[in-house]
């Protein structure tokens, strides 16, 4: 139940025209916002400096004097979590970037829908609270603390942790398994930094990225003039990282030449550059990865089964992140501590909503996924945290779709008098919260909210002489067309109608 004594929010409208200042005052009253005017940019940066502080501003682009990008800049400077709505008519891409750089909310075109500007003032003032509720974020991590870059403290990952351990000490290889994107390199990583070959180079191959006639020569070298396009020798992965690990990445796309090659080095430490004939030692641990499933490739026989045997020496398995769901904080707060470390972002926070939106997906990149959702999340964020609209759509399981009533533009022309531009907008914010009141009660909510619509009608009717009634008998209409496919019989039966009244209604609008 909602607090009877809590202020409704206050929006500030800044705009030149005054008949724009009284439309979008009457659209937001309707919602009972408390709505300030100021007819400048110079007044409105003003009274945000000023106090007190509004919950939103409604801002213009064009005005005479300071332009609404100024005043942006302005109002932001001040105050840093200021949430600011462009207003514009001209939709250029000029506009919608100098917006967002400098960090509007978001920006509305004109002519306004009443629906669109009552749903993205009820976003943006969600927004301000979501922002409000993170002013005590702590964060589950210091990411100081992890510098392996592998973040966990789910059991599973323990049983990873203490496998690395055991590991290091000896030259044992190693078979990383795993679905892509759960951290195989990182294990790898952690495996070399602590072996005593740490002080001795760590390369890693990507197999499934080389092309299987230049796999070989990668690996392996080559000599001057053994193919068209060998002009010089050249030396290969593991005479480079002689003395140290070298990490075979998705080993499972390897081809069966290949594989036979590197079955040579596990067995006699030695490889032959492609068109050589010397035999060169090398002294090289081999760590491997694949996201496939070997002992099924081995029955198929695409993979060598003596090599399997030699790579899976000790395996580790690295868990999904949907089998480490708890971990998903701790991950959030590494990226989010790194991204602003780097300098590639400058937000730390995530709202306790889009928190609870991140540990309900299922990531079936893994912790790759989140990891670049994080990262592309904190570059749009416009205030201090990361929101539940900051989220990708597939993430946040939304749309994007707005809702719209089909009804006179909320704007006034340059021949249109005032009276009648008043009317319209009168009109328009009556359908707006029909259309509202329907979407609530068809959800559920209690009859008041029905009673309080025809309150509002009501006194529409009574101040306008009635003239809101034929408007919305028009949109009634539209809108059972469109649900019928533009069939009259079915529209008449949804209207309670019969077809020859309907068509007599249509013929009179």
């Amino acid at each position: 139940m909602s607090d009877p004594s809590a202020q409704p929010p206050t929006i500030l409208v800044i705009d030149d025209d005054t008949e724009i200042r009284y439309s979008l005052s009457r659209v937001l009253t309707s919602r009972n916002y408390r709505v300030t005017e100021a007819a400048s940019g110079e007044q409105g940066v003003a009274m945000v400096k000023k106090g007190p502080v509004p919950d939103l501003v409604f801002l213009d682009v064009r005005m005479g004097g300071m332009g609404g990008i100024e005043a942006l800049q302005h109002i932001r400077a001040a105050n840093p979590k200021q949430l600011v709505v462009l207003m514009t008519a001209f939709g250029t891409a000029q506009t919608a970037i100098e917006a967002m750089k400098y960090g509007a909310f978001d920006y509305v075109m004109k002519p306004f829908d009443p629906a669109k500007v009552l749903a993205l003032a009820a976003n943006a003032l969600k927004a301000h609270a979501d922002l409000r509720a993170v002013g005590d974020y702590k964060p589950t991590i210091n990411a100081d603390d992890y510098r392996e870059g592998i973040v966990g403290s789910a059991p599973v990952m323990q049983d990873v942790f203490k496998i690395i351990g055991q590991v290091t000490a000896s030259d044992v290889t190693v078979m990383i398994t795993g679905e892509s994107g759960t951290g195989k390199e990182l294990v790898a990583r952690s495996i070399w930094k602590h072996s005593h070959r740490a002080a001795r180079p760590f390369i890693a191959v990507n197999c499934a990225a080389i092309p299987d006639n230049l796999i070989e020569s990668e690996l392996f070298g080559h000599e001057k003039g053994s193919f068209t396009g060998a002009t010089a020798q050249r030396l290969g992965k593991f005479e480079l990282c002689d003395g140290g690990t070298i990490f075979l990445d998705e080993i499972g796309d390897m081809a069966l030449a290949t594989q036979t090659k590197i079955l040579r080095v596990l067995q006699a430490g030695e490889i032959q550059r492609v068109g050589g004939t010397e035999t060169i030692k090398v002294d090289v641990r081999i760590l491997a990865a694949t996201n496939k499933d070997l002992e099924e490739m081995v029955k198929a026989k695409t993979f060598r089964e003596d090599l399997y045997y030699r790579l899976n020496v000790v395996r580790i398995k690295m868990p999904t992140l949907r089998e480490r769901g708890g971990d998903i904080p701790q991950i959030v707060d590494f990226c989010l501590q790194n991204l602003v470390k780097a300098r590639k972002a400058r937000v730390a926070k995530v709202s306790p909503e889009a928190m609870a939106v991140l540990t309900r997906h299922t990531w079936p990149g893994n912790v790759r996924e989140l990891e670049n959702v994080i990262y592309r999340s904190a570059v749009i964020a416009q205030g201090a945290a990361i929101l539940v609209k900051d989220l990708p759509a597939e993430i946040r399981g939304a749309t994007n779709v707005e809702p719209t009533v089909g009804a006179l533009a909320l704007t006034a022309t340059s021949d249109a008098p005032f009276d009648a531009v008043r009317t319209a907008n009168a009109e328009n914010v009556a359908l707006a919260s029909a259309r509202v009141t329907a979407e609530r009660v068809a959800a559920g909510e209690p009859a008041l909210t029905v009673e309080r619509a025809l309150d509002f009608l009501h006194a529409e009717l009574a101040r306008d002489g009635g003239r809101i009634l034929p408007q919305l008998e028009r949109e009634l209409i539209r809108r059972a067309l469109a649900t019928a496919a533009g069939d009259v019989g079915v529209a008449a039966k949804q209207l309670g109608l019969t077809k020859a009244a309907l068509q007599k209604k249509l013929k009179e609008h």
